[in-house]
C-alpha cells in the first residue's frame, strides 16, 4: 500500500456558535495522535469557547485577533499560520464566514489566514435551519465551492439549540475528524468526481423466526471507511447496509438489507447505475430452509436445522455487469488467505478482491484497523500492512485507480 499521512498540521477555525463547543472533541482527538494542531477564534467564537480551554486541549497556544495586532511575529502571523496549515477546518461555519470567503474579503485573523493559505479547507457549517436555507446563504456556498480547495460537510437534521427541528446541526467531531485525515491523504484532489460508488456493508440475518437468526459478527466499520474514503474524493455514494451495520452518515444514502433477500433487491436497484461496487457486506452462505412467521416455543425448536444454499450474489453481479463497471470483493479469511481468495477472484470474475485475515491481531471484524492483500484480475497483488481502516479503504481506491 502506498505509504502516505493520515494526520499532519491541522489548523482548526473556529466561528460565533453555539456548536463550537464540539470542536473540542477534534482538537482532542488530533493531538492524541501527536499530531500537531493549532485553533484560531474569531471575536465571536470567544463569547461560547475560550482560548485557553483549546490551548489546553491542543497543547499549543491558541490564536485569537489580539495576536494579530501584535507585532512580536518574524513574519505575519496570517502569512505564518497559512503556511503552516496542511489542512484547516472550518467549524462551526457561519453565515457571515461563508460570505466573507465566498467574496474573497477578510478583516479578521481567521479570515486573512484562509486567503494567505493555498491548503485544503473543510467547511462544516451550523446555524438555523431558515437561516441556512436561505437563498443568499446558499448561493454563497455554491460561489465558494466552486473553488476546489473547499470541502463541504453538511449539517445534518435535528433540534438545534434554537429548538428549530431541521437542517443545521454541524456534523459531529469524529466526521471532521475522518474527513480531515481524507483530505491529508489526498491533498484535496477529487478524483472520483461524477463516478457513483455502490457499498455493501454489515452482515445480513437469516431468520428462522422473529428472534433467532443465523447470522455473523461483521458490524460494516470497513465499509463505512470505503463508504466515507469514497465520498470525501468527490464521489456519488450510496451504501446498503446489514443491521449491525457502524451508524451511516446522513450525507450517505443508504438502506437497510436485514436478509440476503432484502440485499439482492436493493442490489437490482442500485447496481446497474454504479461504476464501482465495493461489495464489502458479510451475506450469508446458508440460511434455514423454513421462516416461521411467529415465535416458535423451546419445545418446538428443531434438533437440526436444514438448511439451503443462498444464491452468490456478487457472482451474479460479475457475470450481469455492463462495460466499464468495476466490481469488487472481500473476502475474511482464517489460515492461508491468499489461496482461497485467488479461487474467488477467478471464480466469480472480479475486477479486485481485498483478503483479509481474521486470525491476526488488528484486523477483522469490529476493530478500528485492518489487514490483507488485494489481488488485481491482472495476476498482481499488493500487501496492505495493519493501517486504521480510512487508510486501507483509500489505498484501495488508489490501487484501483492505478
Amino acid at each position: 500500500m502506498p505509504t502516505r499521512a493520515l494526520t499532519g498540521p491541522l489548523l482548526v477555525g473556529i466561528g460565533g456558535g453555539i456548536a463550537a463547543y464540539k470542536v473540542c472533541g477534534l482538537v482532542s482527538a488530533w493531538a492524541k495522535k501527536d499530531a500537531p494542531v493549532r485553533a484560531v477564534l474569531t471575536a465571536s467564537a470567544e463569547r461560547f469557547i475560550t482560548p485557553l480551554t483549546l490551548a489546553t486541549l491542543a497543547r499549543h497556544p491558541a490564536y485569537t485577533d489580539a495576536d494579530f495586532w501584535e507585532p512580536k511575529w518574524d513574519r505575519p502571523l496570517h502569512i505564518l499560520l497559512g503556511e503552516w496549515a496542511g489542512v484547516i477546518v472550518l467549524a462551526p461555519l457561519t453565515a457571515q464566514m461563508l460570505g466573507q470567503l465566498a467574496h474573497g474579503l477578510a478583516d479578521n485573523l481567521l479570515t486573512n489566514i484562509l486567503l494567505a493559505s493555498c491548503a485544503p479547507v473543510l467547511l462544516a457549517p451550523a446555524m438555523n435551519t431558515a437561516m441556512w436555507e436561505q437563498k443568499s446563504v446558499q448561493r454563497n456556498l455554491s460561489l465558494l465551492l466552486e473553488d476546489s480547495r473547499y470541502h463541504l460537510l453538511p449539517p445534518t437534521s435535528g433540534r438545534l439549540a434554537c429548538d428549530t427541528v431541521g437542517a443545521g446541526r454541524m456534523a459531529e467531531p469524529e466526521e471532521l475528524e475522518h474527513y480531515a485525515q481524507s483530505l491529508f491523504w489526498t491533498q484535496g484532489q477529487r478524483d472520483l468526481v461524477g463516478k457513483r460508488v455502490l457499498v455493501t456493508g454489515g452482515g445480513t440475518r437469516e431468520h428462522l423466526d422473529p428472534v433467532r437468526f443465523l447470522g455473523n459478527p461483521a458490524t460494516g466499520r470497513m465499509a463505512l471507511a470505503l463508504a466515507q474514503a469514497a465520498f470525501h474524493r468527490g464521489a456519488e455514494v450510496t451504501v446498503i447496509h446489514g443491521p449491525r451495520s457502524a451508524p451511516v452518515p446522513e450525507y450517505l444514502t443508504s438502506y437497510l438489507a436485514t436478509s440476503a433477500q432484502d440485499m439482492a433487491r436493493l442490489l437490482e436497484v442500485h447496481f446497474p447505475p454504479c461504476d464501482l461496487l465495493l461489495m464489502n457486506a458479510a451475506v450469508a452462505d446458508v440460511r434455514p430452509q423454513s421462516n416461521h412467521p411467529q415465535k416458535l416455543p423451546k419445545a418446538k425448536l428443531p434438533a437440526s436445522l436444514p438448511l439451503e444454499p443462498i444464491p452468490d450474489l456478487l457472482a451474479h453481479l460479475a457475470r450481469h455487469r455492463r462495460p466499464g463497471q468495476v466490481v469488487v470483493g472481500f473476502a475474511a479469511q482464517t489460515g492461508d488467505i491468499l489461496t482461497p481468495a485467488w479461487e474467488k477472484l477467478h471464480a466469480k470474475g472480479l475486477d479486485a478482491l481485498f483478503a483479509n485475515p481474521l486470525d491476526e491481531p488488528g484486523s477483522g471484524f469490529s476493530g478500528p484497523t485492518n489487514q490483507g492483500w488485494l489481488l488485481l484480475r491482472n495476476g498482481t497483488a499488493q500487501e496492505f500492512p495493519n493501517a486504521p481502516k480510512l487508510a486501507i479503504a483509500h489505498g484501495i481506491l488508489d490501487a484501483l485507480k492505478g
